[in-house]
């Protein structure tokens, strides 16, 4: 078939896939719908639950003759030497290309929450660290070198990245998230999408849609999030990451809103995503997510009928293995029971995929281009970088940071000297790793103890575990609290252990009760408190905890979002003062564990007052953060303007570095709606911008508003821009206001199309 229209790259991807379809039986367009995990376990001991249900034996040499859709982690699931790995997918994608009558290789899919799930790849700091940067450059940048990796090993698909908005800080995968804020969330998906897919890597949009809305902050228990909610919180996120970020494909999640399961939702992943939106790529399941429309959801009696409700909703890949899209699926064709057509269109968008990625080209070759290195010199620099912006100072009322260099310092607690303190759950080695004890973690991560013995040479440091992450043994307290008595300053280095489905504190499937630290390590924190010795406390979290217990008993507390394998360095970097802090926070610090759940986009009724004595007010507000160095800001636009509901404003802020030292300044901008038709949240970010100045320097911040920006679900479901009185705030965080710009939107209503502007652009002169 060397000269068969589906071969000549020179013609349309939709005519060579015509071409293609039309000679293809029902078996070879059905392989094309699956991906097949070799490796996974199917005795029980597999990463996640139900995958033993899920997963069964099969005969590879038989089954691949058909062809095959995706190949799922081959890096991912078990540890493997990423030269040796490379060659082995290669020697995969040969024989599955072999053994086909069109000579089809398959997708291959990895994780890439952190950096790239293998062994021996560099981790990242998670996704609610880079909300905390401030950064989408950043995090482009290194969503590119992410891409070069899974590309350097013969990688086609990386699930990522998660752009589910916090709405319960309870909830495990918090630290998978961007934070709680969907304009913060969908412009640093963007860039992270960007920067994946400029590597050839195609990036996949998940959880779509409404995952982190789940009751009660359980994995995967059922939405109930209102219309609106879910249009002006829940989806803009994804729409910025199609739109901006040009994403190829999207994942449906697993749960269901007000009863439709998403896996079988027409709706969202056809009407929505393709009809509204013009998405062209693939659909793909969660993982096990097809059968579980008939062993969760319970709207399928059969795998068959499974099969047919996510094909008909828009699905078109059945991810990770093959359960529904097989044999049940081409026995229902045949049955008349399922539509060829909905296979035919589903397999017609793999193909149109795979003819992008050049996999039915005559020239394509599975070899590894060259020498295969996951964690070079060069990325370990920009994790260091991430790391460092993302640490947020949250008080430092005494100025006791920085430490001094010849301090007597007591570290105490049981994430200061583990490394695994500084990874989130999809590292490779929390996620896989931790079911290898034997094998060597695969990167070096320093511990925090290590680094600050590193960075403070000159200091004495004594080290005190004095309890566990979660064991509830207080026998260590006595000890911990007498070092910490003949110390000048005491570092407690509290915080979560990664894990999955109850087997870490935070993580897929690590939900919490209530936002307490994690076992005993609040009691820790009273006993050292107690004491004379000035406490810095440091947490290593995927989540934020209450921490207003501690409020005024504290010399300093430092936030860190599993900040990954440079992690170490980048938190002591803060406690020397090497690094000026500059990360802000992309989720609110509450006071009281019961005080959640709650984030700041909270309408009037969601904010303290007198008709309730819970005062759900957060102890550290959203885009908080404090740093070395002190910064004036001086108003210069009009603080009064009339526009049009369709007309641009510029607001402008000079920022001026008054200390004496360079420091980074994060200038953000909320919308404040006085009266709508729906109630609004109070204040929503619309705009911010990173400002790094030296001392003595000073740079004009302008944002380009836009009224567009001002768009909400109305009371009929439509998106509209109302005319009235809106307020620009320029702040350092969502309460900290400094400037208010007070505009009058006059004209008719507007209904802003698809081609809306979403970002509030920015410039610094």
């Amino acid at each position: 078939m060397t000269n068969a229209p589906w071969r000549d790259p020179a013609l349309p991807a939709e005519a060579r896939v015509d071409d293609l379809l039309a000679r293809m039986t029902l078996e070879e367009k059905t392989a094309q719908l699956y991906g097949v995990w070799v490796g996974a376990a199917t005795d029980g001991d597999g990463v996640a639950p139900h995958q033993d249900e899920m997963t069964s034996d099969f005969d590879w040499d038989e089954l691949i003759t058909h062809g095959l859709g995706q190949l799922t982690r081959s890096f991912g699931t078990a540890p493997v030497d990423p030269a040796l790995g490379a060659q082995a997918l290669a020697r995969a994608q040969r024989r599955i290309s072999e053994a086909g009558r069109f000579g089809i290789p398959a997708v291959a899919h990895e994780e890439c929450l952190a950096g790239f799930t293998a062994w021996g790849a560099t981790a990242y700091p998670v996704p609610l660290a880079w909300g905390a940067s401030f950064d989408a450059a950043l995090v482009e940048e290194m969503a590119h070198r992410i891409g070069r990796d899974l590309a350097s090993v013969g990688v086609h698909q990386g699930l990522a990245p998660v752009l589910d908005v916090v709405r319960d800080p309870r909830w495990g995968r918090v630290e998978e998230t961007i934070g709680e804020d969907p304009y913060l969330v969908g412009t640093i998906g963007a860039a992270y999408v960007r920067g994946l897919e400029s590597a050839g890597i195609v990036a996949t949009l998940k959880h779509f849609a409404g995952y982190a809305s789940s009751a009660g902050a359980r994995n995967l228990a059922p939405v109930r999030a209102g219309v609106r909610e879910f249009a002006d919180i829940t989806l803009p996120p994804f729409e910025f990451a199609l739109r901006e970020g040009g994403a190829r494909s999207v994942m449906a999640a697993y749960t269901d809103t007000d009863g439709v399961p998403a896996t079988a939702d027409p709706y969202l992943l056809t009407e929505l995503l393709r009809e509204q939106w013009g998405f062209t790529g693939t659909v793909v399941s969660d993982y096990f997510g097809v059968g579980f429309l008939k062993t969760l959801h319970r709207v399928a009696g059969t795998e068959a009928e499974a099969a047919r409700a996510a094909l008909a909703a828009g699905v078109d890949v059945e991810l990770p293995t093959v359960h529904c899209n097989g044999d049940p699926l081409v026995e229902a064709v045949r049955a008349g029971d399922v539509p060829e057509s909905l296979v035919d269109r589903a397999a017609a968008r793999v193909l149109r995929q795979k003819c992008e990625l050049g996999l039915l080209d005559e020239t394509w070759s599975p070899e590894p281009a060259g020498p295969v290195d996951l964690d070079s010199t060069a990325n370990r620099v920009l994790a260091r970088r991430l790391a460092e912006e993302s640490v947020v100072l949250l008080s430092n009322p005494q100025g006791l940071l920085p430490l001094a260099p010849d301090t007597r310092i007591s570290v105490v607690g049981p994430r200061a000297a583990d490394a695994l303190a500084m990874l989130g759950c999809y590292s490779f080695p929390s996620h896989v790793g931790v079911n290898h004890p034997a094998l060597p973690m695969g990167v070096e991560i320093p511990t925090l103890l290590e680094s600050l013995r590193t960075e403070l040479p000159d200091a004495k440091i004594t080290f005190t575990e004095g309890c566990d992450t979660t064991d509830p043994d207080t026998s260590g307290f006595e000890e911990a609290v007498a070092r910490s008595t003949e110390a000048d300053v005491c570092v407690a280095v509290l915080g979560d252990r990664a894990g999955l489905f109850g087997r870490g504190t935070s993580g897929e499937g690590c939900d919490v009760a209530d936002l307490q630290l994690p076992g005993v390590q609040a009691q820790l924190l009273d006993a050292l408190t107690a004491a004379d010795t000035p406490v810095v406390l440091i947490l290593l979290t995927g989540r934020p905890y209450a921490l207003g217990r501690w409020h005024d008993r504290l010399a300093a507390t430092v936030q860190a979002f599993f900040p990954g394998e440079e992690g170490g360095p980048a938190v002591a970097g803060v406690l020397s003062g090497r690094v000026n802090p500059s990360g802000r926070l992309p989720v609110s610090v509450p006071q009281t564990p019961g005080g959640q759940p709650w984030t700041y986009l909270q309408p009037p009724l969601g904010l303290a007052g007198e008709v309730s004595n819970l005062d759900p007010t957060p102890l550290h507000p959203f885009g908080h953060g404090l740093g070395y160095t002190d910064f004036t800001w001086e108003d210069t636009a009009d603080r009064h303007a009339e526009i049009t509901t369709d007309e641009g404003h510029d607001v402008s802020v000079t920022v001026r570095n008054t200390g004496a030292r360079e420091g980074t300044e994060v200038v953000q901008l909320y919308l404040h709606d006085p009266v709508a038709s729906v109630t609004r949240p109070d204040v929503r970010l619309i705009g911010y911008h990173r400002l790094t100045l030296s001392p003595g320097e000073t740079r004009q911040v302008t944002f380009h508003f836009h009224p567009d920006l001002s768009a909400f679900t109305n009371g009929k479901g439509r998106r509209v821009v109302e005319p009235g009185a809106l307020e620009l705030r320029v702040s350092r965080s969502s309460t900290d206001v400094v400037h208010t710009t007070h505009l009058t939107l006059t004209g008719p209503e507007r209904q802003p199309g698809p081609s809306r502007q979403l970002t509030c652009r920015t410039t610094a002169v």
